[in-house]
């Protein structure tokens, strides 16, 4: 049975540019050229490396189009194809490798223990639709470390499932699951500096 979406609205544009439309490819350029640099430049970190991975990501597309196979949404494809190229280019060249992002020999990660813990003051909803919000998780994930801002990028914002993420981070499903809740945790703390309620603040051990 096929996995094929309900929708995706990319498929008109798509079998066009597979039957050599390049109008059609253009478009798709066009679409998603500024969310794959986006992608990059959290993954990367800097503008140059960022270009890099846009320009060989949409050369690919030329490439492999044909590839496409329909099961999942193009543009989560597209995503996983970037994400490939920006993990080559940090491996190929290094970049902050402090922590390993592959798995090691001791299981999966320990989960951490909070910090600062408080009920916010709008709902996850609102605090979304805030204009610096964008800003501010941009910055709150620059706080953490690779491994977990990796896989908060691929699975959190960029939407690749599960699967997808640990295999391109090249570790286990377990390890990719208790990554991105660590992340989840460490940037919901950052993030409730800026919109939780100090009323309702908790610190570790405290009775309630």
């Amino acid at each position: 049975m096929s996995t094929q979406p309900a929708t995706d609205d990319d498929l008109p544009l798509v079998h066009r540019a597979q039957s050599g439309d390049y109008a059609a490819f253009e478009a798709l350029v066009e679409k998603y050229e500024r969310r794959v640099f986006g992608l990059a430049h959290r993954m990367l970190g800097r503008q140059h490396d960022a270009e890099e991975v846009v320009q060989q990501t949409f050369l690919s597309l030329i490439e492999h189009i044909d590839g496409f196979r329909e099961e999942s949404r193009f543009s989560t494809w597209l995503m996983r194809v970037a994400a490939n190229h920006a993990l080559a280019l940090m491996r190929k060249q290094s970049v902050r490798r402090a922590a390993p992002l592959a798995d090691g020999g001791s299981g999966a990660d320990e989960l951490p223990r909070p910090q600062y813990i408080a009920q916010w003051r709008e709902t996850p909803e609102e605090v979304a639709s805030r204009r610096e919000t964008r800003r501010l998780l941009d910055q709150a994930l620059g706080e953490i470390d690779e491994k977990h801002r990796l896989v908060f990028i691929l699975r959190d914002i960029e939407g690749l499932s599960t699967e997808e993420t640990a295999s391109a981070l090249n570790i286990s499903i377990s390890n990719t699951k208790v990554r991105l809740l660590r992340a989840r945790l460490m940037l919901r703390e950052r993030l409730t500096r800026y919109f939780g309620d100090e009323a309702t603040q908790l610190t570790p051990g405290h009775k309630h």
